[in-house]
């Protein structure tokens, strides 16, 4: 039996119990695009700037809430309208990592209350199991789903093989549907398959890749890029998650001297990476 992920979009759909990741795959086929964009800016009305101007081009907003300087609930509000208006969904990358009883804690509590809002969060498995079991606790009757960081893009990283083994294998032992996929670089599930049934060897799950860009080969602080083609054609990724390479234009000076024209460079370089996405993985259909 061929691997799920070969799969079309929309055939996976079925592979999966979890409700978010269900209907992220059904946004990624309706809106013919793998495009997250991550917007790391420290201000809500450049938040919510970006996110409009790519809104038509992504199916996932990614966001590291805990940056934005002026977070009110009104950040939260108008987000969740734009996340139903345009037909997208939210990951707020908290990266959680403490134990299960603090994880539900900040999961559904304190400023930010992710869970009430995000579709989709993640979480480091250092601390075992418990953190999968307490974010559960929190996400599941809310129809939430959780990544697990099996891999990261930063050079010198510790994500890697016996962690990354021991996040899959976590992730085939939660029953309750909730682990519905991997922060990584490439298919770590096809990487570590499972020793027991045929059954669960074939389990789906879903493969978000961060360190995306068709330009810049990295920065000066670790970050590695991958093109769009490279991860989603050839090594399984399922959506691509882009930041800077989107964003910068409204925060460079040009754009900041004229904001109407670095938001319609946002656009422009959105549509183009929705594109190289798409593409890469029509590719990997044929």
């Amino acid at each position: 039996m061929s691997s799920p992920w070969k799969q079309s979009y929309a055939a996976r759909i079925a592979n999966f119990t979890n409700p978010a990741a269900k209907e992220l795959l059904e946004t990624i086929e309706r809106k013919k695009t793998n495009l997250s964009i991550s917007v790391d800016v420290t201000k809500k009305a450049d938040l919510l700037a970006v996110v409009e101007a790519v809104a038509q081009d992504v199916c996932l907003v990614k966001t590291h809430i805990d940056i934005v300087e002026d977070f009110d609930d009104d950040l939260v509000a108008q987000l969740t309208e734009l996340s139903k208006k345009h037909d997208f969904l939210i990951f707020e990358d908290r990266k959680f990592a403490d134990i299960g009883n603090t994880v539900s804690l900040q999961y559904a509590s304190g400023v930010h209350k992710i869970a009430s809002w995000s579709h989709i969060t993640n979480a480091h498995l250092v601390p075992g199991p418990g953190i999968i079991t307490g974010l559960a606790d929190v996400g599941v009757p809310l129809g939430r789903g959780l990544l697990l960081l099996a891999q990261m893009s930063s050079e010198g990283t510790l994500a890697r093989g016996d962690y990354t083994c021991e996040c899959v294998q976590a992730a085939r032992a939660d029953k309750t549907g909730f682990v519905c996929g991997f922060i990584a670089r490439e298919r770590v599930d096809d990487i570590f398959p499972s020793a027991e049934t045929s059954t669960e060897q074939q389990r789906d799950f879903l493969i978000m890749t961060p360190g995306i860009g068709l330009d810049a080969k990295g920065d000066s602080k670790g970050q590695q890029y991958l093109t769009p083609d490279e991860v989603v054609r050839n090594r399984g990724s399922d959506i691509i998650i882009v930041g800077r390479g989107i964003y910068n234009a409204l925060l460079s000076e040009a754009g900041r001297s004229d904001r109407a024209k670095g938001l319609q460079e946002v656009r422009t370089q959105a549509e183009r990476y929705r594109k190289a996405g798409w593409e890469a993985y029509l590719q990997r259909l044929a």
